[in-house]
């Protein structure tokens, strides 16, 4: 079996394809992951083939344009307009579909994929599919914010799926089912009438090593806070980078250990970082391998960061500032697994009170249990390797 994987070029987007194309690759089939050039390198890093298809598009420029509001408002002037219904988001993603789908269904039909498998903003991938008369399967990297647009779709890629040589109304925008990593409880609603596959999400924070020296434990009668701010919003705006904020917050709560987890290009953003044996910044470390010993992960609300504190069974103090990261905040406040602040709301003050509120052995109970439910129901779902089985048979099935 030929698995085509297809992402924009958007580093956490690329990381929530990568344990399931491994698992395809360890199985015996053949496995390519196709993406604009500016994400080659990083999907080479990850050791899987890769090519290039369609050109860059400024995907940092269009994300800076959906930064949701504040009274301290970086990027205010370059808010993109708010377009109907669905997504405010939905014009970007179609940009990303136009400039790749061309070089995905070109690829799709030469390389004789068996099957495309995309992330759930990578609309170019479905309409490949049908162009090249293969099945296509939607795996999403987290909660399913995509769902309510699904009536809009056809319309808005009427005229792509014309230039392929696809039906509009023929096909479906998400493919023949969707593989879903969220646990039983946190996943946000969703058409009944499309199949999903349930799969045990696997972190891959991006490639890396684990600290060096490695993290001890947290010592006696101290707790841990993991402070990470993803990968995002350093890149739209610095002043939108609240790690360093967040650490000097933090670092005034007794008994309290930070661990800062940063690219290395995010360090010089951190500004003055507390001084003492308390603070460690790591750089450049996958975040799953920092949380063994953590108590609490304050962070920015990004699905990979979410599902990988959710698979250490951590509970969460979030300060959301795009529109998908509300979105996942919001699935972890429904689910009772942390707590959200807007950008307004988080200032050092507020920080404390939340973080020690979750912290403490009584007030944040139910919020941990609420976590460590999650992290079992999560293990309880079958493991990649099992759903590439399911695959092989849907591909087998679609064929007949």
């Amino acid at each position: 079996m030929r698995v085509l994987f297809t992402t924009w070029a958007w580093p956490s987007h690329l990381y929530a394809l990568v344990p399931l194309a491994w698992a395809c690759r360890s199985a015996g089939h053949e496995v390519l992951v196709v993406s604009q050039p500016e994400l080659l390198p990083l999907i080479e890093r990850t050791g899987l083939p890769g090519a290039a298809v369609g050109k860059d598009v400024d995907g940092v420029g269009m994300v800076r344009g959906y930064v949701l509001p504040s009274q301290d408002d970086p990027t205010g002037d370059q808010r993109a307009p708010r377009g109907g219904k669905g997504p405010r988001a939905l014009r970007m993603f179609t940009a990303h579909a136009d400039s790749m789908v061309d070089g995905v269904t070109r690829t799709a039909r030469e390389w004789g994929a068996d099957v495309v498998v995309s992330e759930p903003t990578a609309l170019a991938g479905p309409l490949a599919a049908a162009a090249a008369g293969v099945p296509a399967v939607r795996l999403l990297y987290g909660a399913d914010l995509m769902a309510r647009a699904r009536t809009l779709l056809p319309q808005a890629l009427a005229p792509l799926a014309e230039r392929v040589g696809v039906d509009p109304e023929g096909y479906h925008p998400f493919g023949d089912f969707t593989i879903d990593p969220c646990p039983p409880g946190f996943q946000a609603p969703a058409p009944a009438e499309h199949p999903r596959v349930p799969m045990r999400y696997v972190p891959f924070n991006g490639p890396g090593t684990p600290p060096d020296p490695p993290l001890p434990p947290p010592r006696e009668g101290h707790r841990r806070i993991v402070v990470t701010w993803g990968h995002t919003m350093a890149r739209l705006d610095p002043a939108l980078f609240l790690a360093g904020h967040a650490a000097r917050a933090l670092a005034a709560l007794p008994d309290t250990e930070l661990v800062l987890a940063v690219t290395a290009a995010q360090r010089p953003l951190l500004g003055r970082v507390p001084d003492g044996d308390r603070v460690r910044v790591v750089v450049d470390a996958p975040l799953h391998t920092l949380l063994g010993g953590a108590d609490l992960v304050v962070a920015h609300g990004g699905a990979g960061t979410v599902l990988t504190s959710l698979r250490a069974g951590l509970p969460m103090l979030l300060v959301p500032q795009l529109p998908d990261h509300a979105g996942h905040a919001a699935r972890v406040l429904a689910a009772g697994a942390g707590e959200v602040l807007t950008r307004d709301e988080a200032d050092a003050e507020r920080l404390r009170q939340e973080a020690a509120g979750l912290l403490d052995r009584t007030q944040g109970a139910g919020r941990r249990e609420a976590a460590r439910t999650l992290r079992d129901g999560m293990l309880e779902q079958p493991a990649p390797a099992e759903v590439v089985g399911e695959l092989e048979k849907r591909v087998v099935a679609c064929a007949a």
